[in-house]
């Protein structure tokens, strides 16, 4: 499962139109009017960006009225970022244990 939403949570970012929402939500909750106005697309374009990253679990709406408002959700990120730090803490060890092998045959 937590793979799976990895692989939606990267793909959603793998288009820099939806990094750039991502980023803009980084500072606060955003209307699609506000999403949209740096991208230069349609305003049916910036929704079906805004559904891949709801259903990449990064972004949440709300609809009040006639204006739907977004939010980042980090808890996806979160995920994302444990999952990076237990790569990380391979990588150091097998490092370390490379350093020690190495200082092992110089003497």
């Amino acid at each position: 499962m937590l793979n799976h939403q990895l692989d939606l949570m990267y793909a959603a970012l793998s288009d820099g139109s939806r990094r750039t929402m991502v980023d803009r939500l980084s500072r606060g909750p955003a209307t699609v009017k506000q999403l949209a106005e740096p991208l230069t697309m349609s305003l049916p374009a910036v929704l079906q960006h805004l559904r891949v990253l709801e259903e990449s679990g990064l972004v949440r709406s709300e609809k009040v009225g006639r204006v739907r408002t977004c939010r980042l959700q980090p808890a996806a990120l979160q995920a994302a970022e444990q999952w990076i730090a237990d790569r990380r803490a391979g990588w150091v060890a097998n490092l370390d244990r490379l350093e020690q092998f190495l200082q092992e045959e110089e003497q």
